[in-house]
């Protein structure tokens, strides 16, 4: 392989110039310096390896920091495999923790929603109420240890232009009180 630029080196990789750059400023990846009397910067062709290295443990939900230590371990003469497994042991328990507590997300606001008549005024929104005040309605108190996980809800478009929508790809045909 030959060195490349980093467009070239973003290409090959599948990833965009600026995560890249975002790679260099985290310490993932060097960044290679200017050579005199030319404006690029030259990326050896094993930084396509490390970037992709980078994407791969991203998409299995390993976070920057521990990509990190895992590109520490990987440098490392003295490193044991075992190491490595451990890293991945205690990823995999932190990912079913998550899981459980997406359940009791899901069981909480399936919990809401049984219970939401669909329309009527604000005042009395059973949701809105539950919300403000727990007691109120069906919701088990989650159990957490740190930051529960989030989604950005998908809203879709009712015919009378209310949005709603319940994240499985359906939307709430009624289009007004029945």
């Amino acid at each position: 392989m030959r060195e490349l630029t980093i467009g070239e080196a973003a290409r090959q990789a599948g990833v965009g110039v600026e995560t890249i750059r975002f790679y260099e400023r985290r310490g993932l990846i060097d960044r290679p310096l200017k050579p005199h009397g030319s404006g690029f910067r030259i990326y050896p062709a094993e930084q396509i390896k490390r970037i992709k290295f980078i994407r791969q443990a991203q998409q299995i939900g390993f976070s920057l920091k521990e990509i990190h230590e895992l590109l520490a371990l990987r440098a490392d003469p003295k490193a044991d495999c075992s190491m490595v497994r451990e890293q991945a042991v205690a990823k995999l328990e932190e990912v079913r923790r998550k899981i459980e507590q997406l359940r009791q997300i899901d069981s909480a606001l399936e919990a809401l929603i049984a219970v939401c008549p669909g329309c009527g005024a604000l005042q009395a929104c059973s949701i809105l109420d539950t919300l403000v005040e727990p007691s109120r309605g069906p919701v088990p108190r989650i159990e957490a240890e740190g930051p529960l996980p989030t989604a950005s809800p998908q809203r879709t478009r009712q015919r009378n232009g209310r949005f709603g929508g319940n994240n499985r790809g359906t939307i709430n045909k009624r289009s007004g009180p029945p």
